[in-house]
């Protein structure tokens, strides 16, 4: 073997985060955010489109804002449900209520976010639900 051959593995993949948000300026500004933070961000502009990704199953953990045109987000996060995912989910809602709260956990959501979004908050809680693979909520803050 050459002396000066190096023999590099290839790096470990970065985790894949699925992004969900019908708003451009915070779906953009989210996405880089975690892309910043070393995951692999997927995003998109509507649920429909999501759900027609053949790749959306391989997401560590799911990001999702509540209203959208075509299903809210708690829909979206069924619908991954029904096709096996069992991977962490947060929703984003500009409209967070004790109510909402509550359906959102019912539902499987291991964290709800009030937008504004906190960076600091969203980074931190989405690497501690794939570190722990999502078993236990995060609280709010």
């Amino acid at each position: 073997m050459d002396m000066n051959t190096h023999i590099v593995a290839d790096p470990a993949p970065h985790p894949v985060i699925t992004l969900v948000d019908d708003d451009p300026g915070v779906r953009r500004s989210v996405q880089l955010l975690l892309r910043s933070r070393g995951y692999d961000v997927r995003s998109y502009a509507s649920s429909t489109a999501m759900l027609a990704d053949a790749h959306v199953l391989d997401a560590a953990c799911l990001v999702t804002d509540y209203l959208m045109p075509e299903l809210d987000g708690i829909a979206v996060l069924d619908a991954l449900r029904e096709r096996g995912w069992k991977g962490p989910a947060i929703l984003v809602s500009a409209y967070c209520s004790p109510r909402l709260l509550e359906r959102a956990q019912r539902q499987g959501f291991a964290s709800v976010m009030e937008k504004p979004l906190r960076e600091h908050f969203l980074s931190e809680t989405v690497s501690r639900l794939i570190g722990n693979g999502g078993r236990r909520p995060v609280p709010l803050p």
